[in-house]
């Protein structure tokens, strides 16, 4: 069984913001496949389905991003999801608005739900969907930056590219995630 695991912050003051990629990325594909997500006593929003012919579970925290660890864990535990079955899809601010990178076995990066999920799983061997937002303009902190919203241009990039990162998420359950970072990180 897969755990897929999209980061955001629960709100409707949230809803759009640049932080909120991995949130924005799972109601793609409930509206995609007909999931309907519901609350749950791991503190997220899940569905248990089938996705390209795997088992899964998706899952968005409902902690804040800042302690999306405490709810992957209760997830991971209940179900019994190796850690090497774990996809977080999140923000990154040193990617192009709507690039997608994968990696696997790394630090947060200064991501602080990533460091979350490190320090609650005690583990780092997990698969992440990187979405770019890009870099904030001077003199804005990236703390404000990453709350934002996304400007009408950028809107369109990233929902034309919620197809690459589909892509990228079902690369990873067919054929792993070294062939996926190989395809999918040669894109521009």
């Amino acid at each position: 069984m897969y755990l897929l695991v999209g980061l955001g912050n629960p709100g409707n003051d949230y809803a759009v913001t640049r932080h909120n990629v991995g949130f924005i990325f799972l109601d793609y594909l409930a509206r995609e496949y007909g999931f309907t997500f519901k609350s749950s006593k791991w503190q997220a929003e899940v569905v248990k389905d089938t996705l390209w012919g795997k088992p899964v579970v998706l899952a968005k925290p409902q902690t804040f991003m800042n302690r999306s660890g405490a709810a992957v864990a209760q997830i991971v535990n209940f179900f019994q999801i190796s850690t090497e079955n774990l996809i977080v899809v999140h923000d990154d601010l040193d990617l192009e608005v709507g690039r997608i990178k994968i990696v696997t076995s790394r630090g947060a990066g200064g991501h602080n739900g990533i460091r979350s999920i490190i320090q609650h799983l005690d583990a780092n061997n997990f698969t992440r969907i990187k979405i770019g937002i890009g870099r904030p303009p001077v003199p804005m902190t990236s703390s404000n930056y990453v709350l934002s919203k996304f400007s009408p241009d950028e809107q369109k990039i990233l929902e034309e590219n919620l197809q690459n990162v589909e892509e990228a998420a079902r690369m990873i359950l067919e054929h792993g995630t070294i062939a996926a970072m190989n395809q999918i990180n040669a894109k521009k």
